[in-house]
């Protein structure tokens, strides 16, 4: 039976992924969530948001035990080790990968051996409710017990897993389950085959087996690829590897995060779904890509983001669904989230909001890719420079801002977003990359730059402001250090302004005012390191990374915010934003830091 759910903390939990869908297992052994087969479909396993219907798939020693666990090294694959009074075992966790790339089905394993004495060990899969939209059930066939729930289906194989009777009518719902117990040397497995409205594959588990060894050496691989030289290299390829986990590789689009509806504060309320692709992440991921060297992810990454505004043009939307569609309105489910803090949600409000900082994201990009040495096709050169004539009739409007505010106003940051974009659009002009009125856009650029100075900064304040007539601030300026609108004792200044009012510790709260609604966000405390470190404020900017990547959980994971109390992860996890905050920082501290003083970051 599974055990009785306490809304475990967040932190607690280490995502495994296949490139269609992630898993979330906790220290204990317990994945509580996992949607099959794609990170966007209602999940089967949803014990995170829905401790009373939402399934789970355990397994745990019978009796009590301690844990250490990690992931095996340049891989997502998960390693956690039991020890109970009476033996050792050690589970190895993987979302497999086929012999060509990934499978066409999802295959969940779990892999169990035994290091030192006897130890029992139980497991149970409890189908959930799939958000109360589904009553799953088990269907008995010649080849084996299939469980479905709606339009999903998976089965349970393994050996030497001693598995008992199916419990079909069991009081919580049908359950799979089993006991067996660990010698010295021995070696069982549990695997999970799924499918969602196709026939159903049911694997030998001897191949199974096999496919976990596959796929280590698949993400040792990807690992060799990945290229970083430079002060804390182990956490930044741990980070590339989360970030490795969020890229939904049937189209190339990168979702925010893994998770749905994770609280941002304890009252409620702004639990949204991160399980889409902003524009703003793609573009800042894609950047990354470049500089790691990911030359394949970042063609499918960049190929699908103009492929899918070109389809829904001429307007950028914030975001789209990882398959290229608009994304939906919100959805609400009857279920009671992860500690009873709802709504429980799928879908987002902010699709069809107008952010003008979306303009800088997609041009700087595709100026990054350029400078890579990589050329733009004609259909794309056209739509940059018309996105850039765009951005010269629209950026004295008023927008939403970064943060999706329902308040529409001159953000400040949003207009220096619009300077970015023609500084950009310049750049690719005056290269021959893009056609267009490369006049035009300097002298509207010199415009946004004459009212960001006029309307934008505040000498009483002595730091960029929230927006037009405000005294307010707003971390997400931080960003126009390194795109270099600002790398001066303006900026310098307004650094030490955020510190001072919104800074938490290492940590930093978006903008004025919201620490009584939300926690700090992680993003935005890298932001200010990597500022630092462009004002040449380097020895503050080291010391702040050496404490914020304290803050990342036991294998380094981060979610979307930190509570400055206790520590404890809120908010969607893993979070790309946060980890790409992360390692655009290292690389711009990498980069413009004296070498005598990167010697000893590790």
């Amino acid at each position: 039976m599974p055990s009785s759910p306490t809304g475990r903390p967040l932190e607690t939990y280490a995502p495994i992924g296949d490139g269609r869908t992630v898993a979330l297992i906790g220290t204990d052994g317990c994945i509580d969530w996992l949607p099959l087969p794609d990170l966007t479909d209602l999940p089967v396993f949803a014990r995170l948001l829905d401790a009373e219907t939402g399934g789970c798939f355990e397994l745990r020693p019978v009796a009590e035990f301690r844990t250490q666990r990690r992931y095996v090294p340049e891989t997502n694959v998960l390693e956690t080790t039991f020890t109970t009074d009476a033996g050792a075992v050690r589970v190895t966790d993987a979302l497999v990968s086929g012999v060509a790339g990934r499978l066409p089905w999802a295959e969940l394993a779990r892999r169990i051996e035994g290091l030192e004495g006897e130890v029992a060990m139980r497991w149970c899969v409890q189908p959930g409710s799939s958000l109360q939209t589904a009553a799953p059930w088990i269907e008995r066939t010649s080849h084996g017990d299939v469980v479905r729930s709606g339009a999903t289906a998976f089965a349970v194989v393994g050996f030497a897993h001693g598995p008992a009777e199916p419990d079909a009518d069991g009081t919580t719902g049908p359950r799979l389950e089993g006991t067996f117990t660990t010698a010295p040397g021995s070696r069982h497995l549990l695997a999970l085959a799924a499918t969602h409205d196709e026939p159903l594959h049911l694997p030998d588990p001897r191949n199974v087996d096999l496919g976990i060894d596959r796929t280590i050496d698949n993400w040792t691989h990807w690992s060799t690829v990945f290229s970083y030289d430079g002060p804390w290299a182990e956490h930044v390829q741990r980070s590339a590897l989360a970030l490795k986990l969020l890229i939904y590789s049937p189209s190339g689009a990168i979702a925010a995060a893994a998770t749905t509806s994770l609280p941002e504060n304890p009252a409620g309320g702004k639990n949204w779904d991160y399980r889409h692709a902003w524009v703003r992440d793609l573009a800042y991921t894609a950047h990354a890509l470049v500089r790691f060297g990911l030359r394949e992810e970042t063609q499918a990454a960049l190929s699908w983001m103009l492929r899918t505004i070109r389809d829904h043009g001429p307007d950028l939307h914030v975001m789209y669904t990882l398959d290229g569609d608009l994304v939906p309105e919100p959805h609400e489910y009857n279920v009671a989230g992860w500690r009873g803090i709802r709504p429980v949600v799928t879908g987002n409000p902010a699709g069809d909001q107008l952010q003008l900082g979306v303009y800088g994201d997609l041009i700087s990009i595709c100026r990054t890719y350029v400078d890579a040495g990589n050329v733009l096709d004609i259909g794309t050169a056209r739509m940059l420079a018309g996105i850039a004539d765009r951005t010269c009739d629209l950026w004295r409007n008023p927008d939403s801002g970064m943060w999706e505010l329902p308040e529409i106003r001159h953000y400040t940051s949003s207009k220096m977003g619009c300077w970015k974009a023609l500084d950009d659009a310049v750049a690719l002009a005056d290269a021959g990359a893009i056609p267009g009125s490369a006049d035009r856009w300097r002298a509207e650029r010199e415009r946004i730059r004459t009212w960001i100075e006029e309307n934008g900064w505040s000498a009483e304040r002595g730091a960029y402001v929230f927006y037009a007539g405000s005294d307010e601030l707003d971390a997400s300026v931080l960003l126009h250090a390194p795109s270099g609108f600002d790398r001066g004792e303006r900026m310098s200044s307004t650094i030490d302004a955020l510190t001072d009012e919104l800074g938490a510790g290492p940590l930093l709260y978006r903008y004025s005012r919201v620490d009584a609604e939300e926690k700090t966000f992680v993003a935005c405390a890298f932001w200010r390191a990597e500022a630092l470190a462009c004002v040449g404020r380097h020895d503050e900017a080291l010391a702040l990374m050496r404490d914020l990547i304290g803050h990342a959980n036991d294998v380094g994971i981060y979610a979307e915010m930190i509570d400055a109390d206790d520590g404890s992860a809120w908010g969607n996890t893993p979070q790309a934003l946060s980890h790409l905050a992360f390692l655009t920082s290292a690389m711009t501290i990498r980069d413009v830091v004296p070498d005598e003083l990167l010697r000893d970051q590790t």
